[in-house]
């Protein structure tokens, strides 16, 4: 499991959890959207900007 605080969400990923590789994201516990990492669509609810733009820097930082 995969837990990392940035811009006031939180991104988890689970090590084992089914296809295709995805992160939940959670704002006040609430979860905001489960974004689809391999086809970059989101499986549940919608990102807004700010949160693409913090899945892309979770990326190219290598997190995700």
């Amino acid at each position: 499991m995969g837990k990392i605080r940035r811009g006031g969400y939180i991104f988890i990923t689970w090590i084992g959890d089914h296809s295709p590789y995805h992160v939940h994201v959670y704002r006040d516990g609430t979860l905001v959207v489960k974004w689809d990492l391999e086809n970059d669509t989101p499986m549940q609810g919608a990102a807004s900007k700010r949160i693409l733009r913090l899945l892309q820097e979770l990326r190219d930082e290598g997190q995700l």
